[in-house]
């Protein structure tokens, strides 16, 4: 996670200090990445003074170990540090007592990968046949994916081509991911088979991208989680309200802890691995299968038993981030990694200003920017097709006080106007000048 969000800040030109014990991995990430680097302790005063934790705007403790985050954010604010964020196991067994007693001492933000995770399974069960969807100024503008195929009306056709299926233009494309390429589209780029698309939608266009797939749209009610691990809990806690949830744990003392915390689940003691368990706990009524269990290639390997049985939504939660990717690859709809997730919602805080939100989708190498335009801003001078926006960058939406609306080349934006960028990560930097 401390690498990936480092990786995230560097992009942006930040001064960034990494403070690890692991020499190996300092090494690697000197290497990668233009960052200084410092062998230490985080709840080492010397360490912190050696990183000038005294002039730095935000301290980050990321480590495994909850106790180090917390010492190590308390310290560094009492040093000097402006903003202090500790990650710990799960902030929902916070207090809010304890919670005001960490800002107290020190710690502005405490935030929990488990939580993160298990809200993030929350919204991509949002609809089987959408691969990913935010929703930006209470869905004013919808920010959504779906899988080109057979069944989808956009195969083979090119962009100049679709024209006819936007009447009212009401959705524009903004990206395609195709295999591990992230293609920002142009009217002559073509979809191709198993091209992951995705759209900025008005309220109106979301109906409309959804139906470019000639298939009966389904609604998500019965949930099978394989794993009772702290994410499992969490996801199968912010799904019971609205969800049928199934979770198979094999640790017999932690499926009882499970069935006393899960009333409103059923718990059921067992290997997932198992297909003839799986099939006599009726998967095949499941509409979405959430793997959050034992090594990656245990939950890919289940994931895959599921889509071969039912055919609907499978989530599989990954540690190791280059699996991300894969899932576009081998038929699972997506593969999440809690420490990526963690860095994104991170880098939303550090971007706090005229970016009010991002988004990241997974496998994309590229974020999602809502921007509010101030009366300055260079982007209000001119009318979209005589700005000289960076290529790789495209504006998928704005909002106008009540008004959602997708805006072409003789469209111009207005102060107050709320404005949706798709862009490569590496231009995010270009983007924000047209936006200051």
């Amino acid at each position: 996670m401390g690498f990936h969000l480092a990786k995230l800040l560097s992009y942006e030109k930040h001064d960034i200090v990494v403070i690890d014990l692991d020499e190996e991995k300092l090494r690697h990430i000197s290497n990668k990445l233009d960052v200084a680097t410092i062998r230490g302790n985080s709840t080492s005063y010397k360490s912190l003074e050696e990183a000038n934790v005294n002039k730095a705007d935000l301290f980050i403790s990321v480590t495994s170990f909850e106790a180090t985050n917390i010492t190590s954010a308390i310290f560094a604010k009492h040093l000097g540090a402006k903003k202090t964020i500790a990650r710990v196991k799960n902030h929902n067994h916070l207090q809010q007592r304890e919670k005001k007693h960490l800002h107290e001492l020190g710690v502005d933000e405490v935030i929990s990968t488990e939580v993160l995770a298990s809200r993030e399974i929350g919204r991509l069960l949002s609809s089987i046949h959408i691969t990913d969807i935010f929703h930006f100024e209470d869905g004013k503008l919808t920010l959504l994916g779906i899988l080109v195929d057979d069944k989808c009306a956009l195969l083979g056709k090119s962009l100049k081509e679709t024209a006819y299926l936007n009447p009212e233009n009401d959705f524009i494309t903004v990206a395609i991911l195709r295999g591990n390429e992230t293609i920002i589209p142009y009217g002559d780029t073509v979809f191709e088979a198993d091209d992951h698309a995705y759209f900025i939608a008005t309220p109106t266009g979301v109906v409309r991208v959804a139906a470019l797939r000639k298939e009966e749209v389904v609604k998500i009610k019965n949930v099978m989680i394989l794993g009772g691990s702290e994410i499992g809990y969490s996801t199968a806690l912010n799904l019971c309200k609205n969800y049928n949830i199934k979770i198979l744990e094999q640790d017999k003392g932690r499926s009882f802890e499970l069935a006393d915390m899960l009333p409103e689940a059923m718990v059921v003691l067992g290997d997932g691995r198992n297909k003839e368990l799986l099939e006599s706990e009726g998967l095949q009524h499941m509409d979405a299968f959430i793997a959050v269990t034992g090594n990656s290639e245990t939950k890919i390997i289940a994931s895959l038993m599921a889509k071969e049985a039912v055919g609907k939504r499978t989530v599989a939660l990954v540690e190791n981030v280059d699996y991300v990717h894969l899932s576009q690859n081998i038929g699972i709809d997506t593969m999440i990694n809690r420490k990526l997730i963690a860095a994104d919602f991170i880098f939303r805080y550090v971007r706090r200003g005229d970016i009010i939100s991002i988004a990241s989708i997974h496998g994309v190498d590229a974020e999602v920017l809502e921007f509010i335009v101030n009366e300055n801003s260079k982007i209000t001078t001119k009318y979209l097709k005589h700005q000289k926006f960076p290529k790789g960058a495209i504006i998928g939406g704005v909002v106008r006080k009540e008004n959602s609306l997708i805006p072409n080349g003789d469209f111009r934006i207005r102060k107050g106007d709320r404005v949706v960028v798709l862009c490569a990560k590496h231009k995010v930097h270009d983007v924000e000048e047209f936006f200051r």
